[in-house]
């Protein structure tokens, strides 16, 4: 088991509009509509840079810089673990769309935007940060992947960690293939010991059995949370919204479970 402090949130889908307006909602204190995501405009990216970026950066960017102005950390002090089920799935699409012309001629800001780490690219010129970044996916369980990947480098590497998951929506035809209901990005500031900052501890362990995965008893929060792998963290952000002990189980690679006991500070 390891455990590690919840200093910093951000979080940006549906009807979310960062921490405040949602931990309102998913205390239970207010009830839960589905909205438009408003444009996404990162204060922290300048307007040249932002200009050549997608929603799915912009997303990371924006619920990273939430949670660590929450945190009341140094942006540039932080690793960073930045989790995506699929990457950026319209620079995908404009690539192949590229490659099929009788004059292929792939943009190269769109060729290094397609990479899986370009969000964490963006984001540590946007925070001048030297610090280590990492970026994993892990299908429906890649929010499960980042937290463990973060947990891990906190207790390794003695560190705090910003843990960003993000993914956004497909274009049609990849949708077809691989829908999603809306795009969802969340975002934590952990460390590994106890600060003024600290709203929960959490307990994170690996079942080899897991059993069925916490849900969220709203039912529309409950779509998200099934439409988007990012949003498959809403108990947990549910569990640091209602100052309450709880216990919380994501879906993990192989058939496994991740176990997150969230107890307040």
């Amino acid at each position: 088991m390891i455990s590690v402090y919840v200093e910093g949130v951000g979080i940006l889908g549906p009807g979310l509009t960062g921490w405040p307006q949602a931990r309102v909602i998913l205390s239970g204190l207010a009830p839960y509509a589905a909205a438009d995501l408003p444009r996404l405009s990162p204060a922290l990216l300048a307007p040249d840079i932002r200009r050549r970026t997608g929603d799915h950066i912009r997303l990371a960017v924006q619920v990273a810089a939430e949670a660590v102005e929450h945190s009341g950390r140094a942006a540039a002090d932080l690793a960073s673990v930045f989790a995506t089920s699929e990457s950026d799935g319209h620079v995908t699409h404009a690539i192949c769309d590229a490659v099929v012309q009788e004059q292929p001629a792939v943009s190269p800001t769109k060729f290094h935007n397609s990479v899986t780490n370009a969000p964490a690219g963006y984001w540590s010129m946007a925070a001048n940060s030297l610090q280590p970044s990492t970026s994993v996916c892990g299908f429906d369980a890649s929010f499960a992947v980042g937290l463990l990947e973060a947990c891990a480098q906190i207790l390794i590497e003695q560190r705090e960690v910003l843990l960003i998951a993000h993914d956004t929506r497909f274009p049609e035809p990849l949708h077809s293939v691989r829908p999603m209901s809306a795009s969802f990005g969340a975002a934590l500031v952990l460390a590994q010991r106890r600060s003024p900052h600290s709203l929960a501890k959490f307990t994170v362990s690996v079942l080899s059995e897991a059993p069925a995965e916490t849900s969220v008893p709203d039912r529309q929060l409950e779509a998200l949370r099934r439409g988007n792998p990012a949003a498959r963290c809403l108990p947990l952000l549910a569990a640091v919204a209602r100052a309450a002990a709880n216990a919380v189980v994501l879906p993990y690679i192989g058939g496994q479970g991740l176990h997150i006991v969230s107890e307040p500070c």
